[in-house]
């Protein structure tokens, strides 16, 4: 944490909890785990945003990055994350890259996390921002996400950051079993559900609508 930011921060974490608390009786996770608010306050998101947005770059709420694009809210990030019950050995996906942040967020508490973005112009910056952090456990690649990685399939956690109308198939399939995935469904403009989805040893598809969010829709081309 650098010092300018290191108040904001502090309270920062203090709305995390009291969000967590709020919406318990929704997303049935009253607190986050003490790993993910390590992350949470271990990743410096005023590395993410643009100059412009910096000094807002710890309130609780999402900010552009360009592109038609933003950065989410610290809660919806925390909560995505937590949902995933994530292991530090365990192999994720992470589709729509965006500034990096998730992805950060993710690689603090995973094994490898695969990323991928359709933008170009982000997949470069988001690159090169990680690499200057000293992230090493992030391979990224510039695709349509949509069909997932299908050669570095099975995953035991998928994150998808952006609105999709349906839950897409072939992330599905790609989860390992007792895999977990983190998706907001739904139309752009419309009603969007957080759904989490696991998928049990013997192959069975759990699905459970977490909570009502809004998000920007999945870039197909």
């Amino acid at each position: 944490m650098i010092g300018g930011f290191k108040a904001a921060h502090k309270r920062l974490a203090e709305e995390l909890a009291e969000d967590a608390r709020r919406t318990a009786s929704w997303t049935g996770r009253g607190e986050f785990s003490g790993p993910v608010m390590r992350a949470m306050m271990e990743v410096p998101r005023h590395q993410f945003v643009t100059a412009g947005e910096a000094p807002f770059a710890y309130a609780n709420r999402p900010l552009s990055i360009g592109h038609g694009q933003t950065i989410s809210q610290p809660f919806i990030v925390a909560l995505m994350t937590e949902l995933l019950d994530l292991e530090p050995g365990d192999k994720v996906l992470e589709v729509g890259t965006g500034s990096g942040y998730q992805t950060a967020v993710l690689a603090a508490l995973a094994g490898d996390v695969y990323t991928i973005e359709i933008i170009p112009e982000l997949a470069d910056a988001a690159r090169r921002r990680l690499a200057h952090l000293g992230y090493r456990n992030i391979i990224m690649k510039i695709a349509q996400g949509r069909e997932g990685w299908p050669g570095e399939a099975p995953f035991d956690a998928i994150m998808v950051t952006a609105a999709a109308p349906v839950v897409p198939p072939a992330l599905v399939d790609q989860l390992a079993p007792g895999g977990r995935m983190v998706v907001p469904v739904g139309e752009h403009g419309g009603h969007q559900d957080l759904v989490r989805i696991f998928k049990s040893a013997d192959g069975r598809v759990e699905e459970k609508n977490v909570l009502a969010v809004a998000f920007v829709p999945l870039v197909e081309d």
